[in-house]
């Protein structure tokens, strides 16, 4: 839960709010909408500070565990020498997702929310910054390709725009095909639905069919594509659609 957007409120909250303010005849001031508000507009400033950069923004939202980062890994190895990347990465607390992608030898900026469960774009403006700055100190403040990796959470990353120019929804092999209708809102945003960990698919009672069809019920533009980046299949087709973007 946290405090930015909104999910801590329960609904009893709501109605204790609105019986007190009957009585003392308070102005209700809607402080979710102004918040998102605000967020769009500094979204869109994003935007184009990253279109200035020369790049293209993608932001990943997934459930923890879903291999994110480890989808990241395999990209930088099967695109690092043709595209210039760099990386967001946001987590509640530690590095550790940034040691990894550090170590892949691209400019990687990590945010640590504190305890947010998701990013927003004050926070990724700011990342922005650093990571600009930290190109600056190899050959320049131009990329092709800026990852966003999201805080791991399938509900609150879906409502905050974060500049982005495509959003991507990752669902792992582990997690249940019953994920999309669970969670609609966030494939409800996506521009892409990948299923990552397909290689474990025989170990799970998971369907492809059943998760595309959900996930395309809510949103029948959403493509997808299936994944393993233990394996690499599925590889070729991801960076040929991130090579696509930049062109």
């Amino acid at each position: 839960m946290c405090k930015s957007c909104g999910c801590h409120i329960s609904p009893d909250t709501d109605k204790s709010t609105t019986r007190a303010s009957k009585h003392d005849n308070s102005k209700i001031v809607d402080v979710h909408k102004s918040l998102l508000e605000a967020n769009r507009r500094q979204a869109e400033k994003n935007r184009h500070h990253i279109e200035a950069m020369g790049a293209v923004a993608i932001n990943m939202i997934s459930s923890p565990g879903s291999g994110k980062t480890t989808l990241l890994e395999a990209t930088i190895d099967r695109l690092g020498d043709r595209l210039r990347i760099g990386v967001i990465e946001g987590d509640i607390e530690t590095e550790r997702d940034a040691e990894r992608i550090r170590k892949k030898g691209v400019p990687v900026v990590q945010l640590t929310t504190g305890g947010a469960c998701h990013l927003d774009a004050p926070l990724v403006h700011k990342g922005l910054h650093e990571l600009e700055a930290l190109a600056h100190e190899k050959s320049g403040p131009f990329f092709d390709l800026i990852f966003i990796e999201n805080v791991g959470n399938l509900v609150c990353p879906a409502t905050f725009d974060l500049g982005e120019h495509r959003r991507i929804v990752l669902l792992s092999v582990p997690e249940g095909s019953d994920k999309p209708a669970k969670y609609p809102a966030v494939f409800s945003t996506a521009d892409l639905f990948l299923i990552t960990k397909t290689d474990l698919i025989k170990y799970f009672d998971f369907s492809v069919k059943e998760a595309v069809s959900e996930a395309k019920r809510i949103k029948p533009s959403l493509e997808s594509m299936e994944i393993s980046s233990k394996t690499g299949d599925g590889l070729d087709e991801w960076c040929e659609y991130l090579e696509s973007l930049c062109n």
